[in-house]
């Protein structure tokens, strides 16, 4: 039987050889705008352009297509770049099915740039599969998810809504940002399209800005290239390096992001102001049996609700040392920061509660810092709510 390599061993490996000439192992960062042909309309090795194609990009996109189990990838300048490559083979009349939970930049392109152009976006509970089915039209093109979800951290079953949405025509993507393809591979579950920001975890420095596609149709690829290219939505060389040195790293960092992840989300169960946690890896997590099911690991992220509403929720924001008060998230330092004042101002409150979203609801980006040191200051920080603000649950 043929040895399969493990994702720890691609991440490092897949779409990158020692260069043939200096044998350096690296992959060059190729800054370059236009390449010779060796005749006119014969582009040597495919590259003519670098908005269509560029080495470094290519290198990436190989070696994220083999962590997804995918044949091809395409990066992206951000994850938003990526999404809109997705709604550019729209139409207008088509409509979209899409989680109720979303990454508010996503809600935002949805709603704010889309919809002026006759897109249809119906939002729902994706836990609920009743709900899902109920919400497919005739003119349904696309089944949107996120699994977990950013920020209420909820699953959805990947392969039985794949299968409805193939049933009616449509196109399951999903958003992997959260888990990576280290922990769930949402093509191996039925899935069509992987979409990350690669600017989180598969980056993981906080020092670039990227997101990519990820999928097995070659149709797809050459629609989504098309426009890609034709937008100029293409991810530069060095951007396209940094990634690619953050993916080689990914297995050691998502062992150790959800090894502290989940000593923190215990601790928090047991705090008098902590009115809720939701992380995957708690046997309190509505949907921890899929989590075991579909994913290897539970990931960094955490979030929770602080009696005392906003107020708490700033407070304790503001009263970390170690954790950053800051946007996005996957990076090896630990970040906080609260949803409503933050990530997900851009959804209107009632609507944000109505999804499930409280004003209360702070959310952490577990690092890889030593875990002792990340849960004192947790507890400086919930001292500093009950003082503040107060508050006893």
């Amino acid at each position: 039987m043929k040895h399969k390599t493990r994702i720890e061993t691609r991440a490092i490996h897949a779409g990158q050889e020692p260069n043939p000439e200096t044998g350096a192992l690296m992959t060059p960062v190729h800054f370059n705008s236009t390449y010779e042909q060796d005749a006119p309309g014969e582009p040597r090795l495919g590259f003519e352009y670098s908005r269509t194609t560029n080495p470094t990009r290519t290198a990436l996109e190989e070696n994220l297509a083999s962590l997804e189990s995918a044949r091809w990838g395409l990066g992206f300048a951000s994850g938003l770049a990526a999404t809109n490559a997705l709604m550019d083979r729209l139409v207008p009349g088509d409509h979209v099915v899409c989680g109720n939970d979303l990454y508010g930049g996503t809600y935002r392109i949805f709603q704010q740039v889309f919809a002026r152009y006759g897109i249809e976006y119906t939002f729902v509970d994706s836990t609920d599969a009743g709900a899902v089915k109920d919400a497919f039209k005739d003119s349904t093109r696309y089944l949107y998810l996120e699994t977990p979800t950013n920020p209420l951290l909820a699953l959805c079953d990947i392969e039985e809504l794949s299968k409805m949405a193939r049933s009616r025509g449509a196109l399951t993507i999903v958003d992997n940002t959260f888990a990576t393809p280290y922990l769930q591979r949402p093509l191996e579950h039925g899935a069509d399209l992987v979409l990350h920001s690669l600017t989180k975890y598969l980056g993981g420095h906080s020092d670039v800005v990227a997101g990519c596609i990820c999928g097995n149709d070659d149709k797809l690829r050459e629609e989504l290239a098309f426009y890609q290219n034709a937008v100029g939505g293409q991810l530069g060389p060095m951007d396209a390096f940094l990634v690619l040195r953050g993916t080689k790293t990914l297995a050691v960092r998502m062992d150790r992001h959800s090894d502290n992840a989940l000593a923190i989300a215990r601790f928090l169960e047991q705090q008098d102001v902590v009115e809720k946690v939701i992380y995957p890896g708690l046997e309190s997590h509505p949907q921890h049996a899929l989590a075991n099911r579909q994913m290897s690991g539970y990931g960094g992220m955490i979030s929770f609700e602080l009696a005392g509403g906003v107020e708490s929720g700033k407070t304790f924001s503001m009263a970390t040392r170690i954790f950053t008060l800051a946007e996005s998230l996957g990076g090896v330092e630990s970040l906080v920061e609260v949803p409503p004042l933050m990530t997900h101002a851009s959804i209107p409150p009632e609507e944000r509660r109505a999804a499930g979203l409280q004003d209360g609801l702070v959310r952490l980006s577990v690092g890889i810092e030593h875990v002792d040191d990340l849960i004192a200051d947790v507890e400086r920080a919930l001292a500093a709510v009950r003082t503040k603000c107060g508050v006893r649950s």
